[in-house]
């Protein structure tokens, strides 16, 4: 499985540099776990950025994955893991839910900087 980060999945619709590292995840669908937290955070962007209809059309893209709601159980993890490794929520809620459902997360935020299972984009 895998979990592509919100900033992927922003890089990936304004087809930025990274465009291409995130779309072998982005575009297996039948491989790709969306946290509830990522699909919050890519919809406010791209309608703040793009309006309404671009924004509908990213949550319909990011819905083609396994979308997985933030749950009691999943809460409680992401909480442990923030305080444990010091993380921003958002992050902790990102990495609770790859670890629950065995996902490699594909980001270039340094938050994921040396965690286990996370893979980060060349520089360019």
């Amino acid at each position: 499985m895998n979990l592509v980060d919100s900033c992927g999945w922003l890089e990936y619709f304004a087809d930025g540099p990274h465009a291409d590292f995130y779309a072998p995840a982005i575009e297996d669908p039948a491989s790709l776990t969306v946290p509830t937290i990522c699909l919050l955070e890519v919809f406010k962007r791209v309608l703040q950025q793009r309006g309404e209809d671009a924004a509908l059309q990213a949550a319909a893209a990011m819905h083609q994955g396994m979308v997985v709601p933030l749950d009691a159980v999943l809460a409680l993890t992401a909480a442990r893991l923030g305080s444990d490794l010091k993380m921003p929520l958002a992050d902790s809620v990102i990495l609770a839910t790859a670890r629950t459902y065995h996902a490699v997360i594909w980001t270039q935020d340094v938050h994921f900087n040396g965690i286990e299972g996370v893979r980060y984009p060349e520089k360019i």
